[in-house]
């Protein structure tokens, strides 16, 4: 993946929407923590990869591609509020099943939310991208749905979202 373009787009994003609210001052890293993991929760609400009790199928792929991304814009952006970035080094391989790569990726951030170091930042960007190829997506899919849903959320600004 382009990486430092998405970065990019991140940091035009963030850029934007804290200077329109007034937030260019102060430090949001908790809220970008704490919108991640909502995020990441409604992803895993959409796989219903945890429901047991219920035999209602995951949402259509779109969906939950969608909301993927979602947890993506946030990953890059706690990247940016950290001045971390993250270097893919080769593609991570599924090899879990999709509740225990959730899971991984929750510890994953706590820890991240402690310390914000940069051995967790990649690794919590590591678990993530693994999370991906557990549902199934391509790199190329990402980085489609990425630029599509940034798009959105521009236009969500100019209508004062």
């Amino acid at each position: 993946m382009n990486w430092p373009l998405l970065y990019d787009m991140q940091r035009a994003l963030d850029e934007r929407i804290e200077t329109e609210h007034g937030l260019m001052h102060q430090d949001l890293f908790q809220r970008k923590m704490l919108a991640f993991l909502v995020e990441l929760g409604e992803l895993a609400n959409e796989t219903r990869c945890f429901k047991f009790w219920s035999v209602k199928p995951p949402a259509p792929a779109e969906r939950v591609l969608e909301e993927y991304v979602d947890g993506l814009h946030f990953l890059l952006s706690l990247g940016l509020e950290c001045g971390l970035f993250y270097q893919e080094n080769e593609a991570p391989l599924a090899e879990r099943s999709l509740v225990e790569q959730f899971l991984a990726v929750f510890h994953a951030a706590d820890r991240f939310g402690m310390t914000k170091e940069r051995t967790d930042y990649d690794k919590l960007f590591t678990e993530y991208l693994r999370l991906g190829a557990v549902l199934g997506f391509s790199a190329d899919a990402i980085t489609i749905a990425y630029r599509r849903k940034n798009e959105v959320n521009h236009k969500r600004q100019n209508e004062r979202y």
